[in-house]
């Protein structure tokens, strides 16, 4: 007993000397705000290259939602695509997606037309690379796929990362991160030129909730100074480039959940997160990455 206390005292010191460190990401005076409601769970946030937000209902949804950057409103962009979990907008301006309810990846031109780039794979979340390479995680087989940018399929990673989950791109586009929902890593790898994927570790470690095992790693992003944003059951934990954590932002609801985070905006200088039948945003001190 003794010895747990003194741990959580030593963590409880090193969570108040990251706090200034928090404080070059957000402003007290810039809280989360709602932004749209009325969903049962939303999730795979994406942006484009005018800040419009874009999101999907997972569980109750009809296709992919809009939130307009410069009035707020909030649409029906694309119909007929439940089920998706993993959304990003490629530099060939079509999105690409984790149709999870269909167990594929597809893109999808901003008018609706799909396209089926592989079948049979119970795929969670994605990012694609500016060089046109798509990677996504496949939550139950501890995979992480490869789809290259001559539709060549490659399962990259396999059986490292526990339940991996959210996955972003650093900043260079030379660094693939991904999230463990099942333990406490953000992984990352080196990419290659060819867009395989080496020297695997687990790069950063996130903080866990009291008694629990596992940080509940779910969605991931990158703003443009090389810091990693991951929502866990704790907050948005934030790492730098070094791997180390920088703070927590905490959830707009202390009983809610985060799963999904983006940056958004005219200037995209505002965070997103989708928490359950919500989405939330705060303005930041920071950009988000939007390389593609």
């Amino acid at each position: 007993m003794k010895r747990t206390l003194i741990s959580l005292c030593l963590l409880s010191t090193s969570l108040f000397a990251k706090d200034v460190s928090l404080q070059d990401y957000i402003s007290n005076d810039q809280p989360w705000k709602e932004v749209a409601s009325g969903y049962v769970f939303t999730d795979g946030l994406c942006c484009d290259a005018a800040g419009n937000l874009f999101f999907t209902d997972v569980k109750g949804g009809k296709g992919i939602y809009k939130l307009d950057a410069d009035t707020g409103k909030v649409d029906l962009f694309l119909d007929n695509l439940p089920g998706i979990s993993g959304l990003q907008i490629g530099t060939d301006g079509r999105f690409y997606a984790c149709h999870n309810k269909e167990q594929r990846i597809i893109a999808i031109t901003m008018k609706g037309e799909v396209e089926v780039l592989l079948t049979g794979v119970k795929c969670n979340d994605l990012v694609v690379s500016k060089a046109g390479n798509l990677y996504f995680t496949e939550t139950p087989t501890q995979r992480i796929h490869l789809i290259t940018k001559d539709k060549k399929h490659i399962v990259a990673d396999e059986g490292h990362v526990v339940k991996p989950n959210g996955i972003t791109i650093s900043a260079d586009e030379g660094t693939l991160a991904v999230s463990e929902y099942g333990g406490k890593h953000v992984w990352t790898w080196r990419i290659e030129a060819d867009g395989t994927l080496t020297g695997g570790a687990p790069y950063m470690t996130m903080w866990l909730p009291v008694g629990k095992e596992s940080a509940a790693g779910d969605g991931a992003t990158t703003e443009v100074n090389g810091s990693y944003f991951v929502t866990t059951e704790l907050g948005v934990q934030i790492f730098d480039v070094t791997g180390r954590l920088s703070g927590i932002i905490a959830k707009p609801d202390p009983l809610g959940k985060v799963v999904s985070v983006e940056f958004a905006g005219k200037d995209h200088d505002i965070l997103y997160v989708a928490g359950g039948e919500k989405i939330y945003g705060r303005k930041v001190k920071v950009k988000g990455y939007f390389g593609r």
